[in-house]
Order: structure tokens, then sequence, then C-alpha cells
């Protein structure tokens, strides 16, 4: 093999590990787009408000991905907002791994700086506060 086939091969190797990821989470959503989490019974309840009958920041999520799935953006806000707004970054972060795999290049901490983490979990805790306040009801699956 040439080194232009070669160099090839190893960029659609590299591919391996993103593709991968994207394929199990496209089949998860698969399975939340056939299973309605809407209708009790096909999921457990969350153990945090199993146990306290509170909203934890992953209240809603599974059935945020069932109404995107279904292309309805507006339910699925309604089900958990933060988890839609944090689509398009998790979106972005997996476009940036793929390029640099193909490109041969490390991926990097980049997208996990400590600033950056930080910030995620203040803005969960935030919004878990606020999701199970009076004032912040609208935030309640």
């Amino acid at each position: 093999m040439d080194v232009t086939g070669r160099r090839a091969w190893d960029r659609i190797r590299s591919l391996r590990a993103p593709s991968g990821a994207a394929a199990g989470l496209a089949a998860a959503v698969a399975y939340l787009a056939v299973v309605d989490p809407h209708e009790p019974g096909h999921y457990p309840v969350c153990p945090f408000y199993y146990l306290t009958g509170l909203y934890c920041p992953g209240c809603g999520a599974l059935r945020a991905v069932h109404d995107l799935a279904h292309a309805d953006l507006a339910g699925a806000a309604r089900m958990n907002l933060l988890f839609v707004v944090c689509v398009p970054v998790v979106i972005a972060a997996w476009a940036r791994w793929t390029l640099r795999s193909w490109q041969g290049r490390p991926v990097g901490p980049g997208a996990a700086r400590p600033v950056y983490l930080w910030g995620l979990i203040v803005v969960a805790a935030v919004f878990w506060v606020v999701r199970n306040t009076p004032f912040g009801h609208f935030l309640a699956p």
C-alpha cells in the first residue's frame, strides 16, 4: 500500500471512536423515539424524584429526547430546557472531536477546561434549585 492509501486508511480508522459514539447515541435516540417515556411504566422513575419529590437537573431529559426525535422543540424545552440548550453544545463537541480525529490531531482538553466544567456545574445547580421553586415551576417537567 502506498503512502496515500495508508494515510487514508489511518484517517478512516481514526474515526472509529467518534463514529461508534454517534452510532450508540443514534440507537438510544431511536429507541426513545419508539418507546414513549411520556407514558408511565416504560422507564423507571428518577431515583432523586422518587426519594425527595424534587426534580433533579436531568428530570425530563428522556421525554425531551423523545420530543426532539419527533421534531417537537417546544415540547422538549417544556420537559428539560437545560438539556435542550446543551444539545447544540454536545453536537459541536462531537464535530470537533470528529474533525480533529480525521486530521490526525490530538483531541486535547480544550472542551474540558476547568472553567467550562465549573460553569456547567454552576448552571446545573442553579437550574436544579430554580426548577423546584414556586417561581421556577415553568422549568419543571
